[in-house]
């Protein structure tokens, strides 16, 4: 079977640890729930994501040289 988050068109999802979640949303000003969602079945997931987890996702960008978004892991 492929791995799917080995792709080189799949962003990098790191998963991120508590202290660097919560700077993120205290620099936003948000609770975890307010972040957008993404499904704990995702192939492009870190293997260690379970629900709950916050991943970020660096990405190429055209007018930045990287776009970085934060999803919250679900069921």
């Amino acid at each position: 079977m492929v791995d799917v988050s080995q792709h080189e068109l799949v962003p990098e999802h790191t998963v991120l640890d508590d202290a660097a979640l919560e700077g993120v949303l205290e620099e936003y000003g948000i609770k975890r729930t307010d972040l957008p969602k993404i499904k704990a079945s995702d192939p492009a997931l870190p293997e260690t994501a379970e629900e709950g987890d916050v991943i970020q996702i660096t990405r190429e960008s055209r007018t930045t040289d990287t776009a970085t978004v934060y999803r919250l892991v679900i069921e």
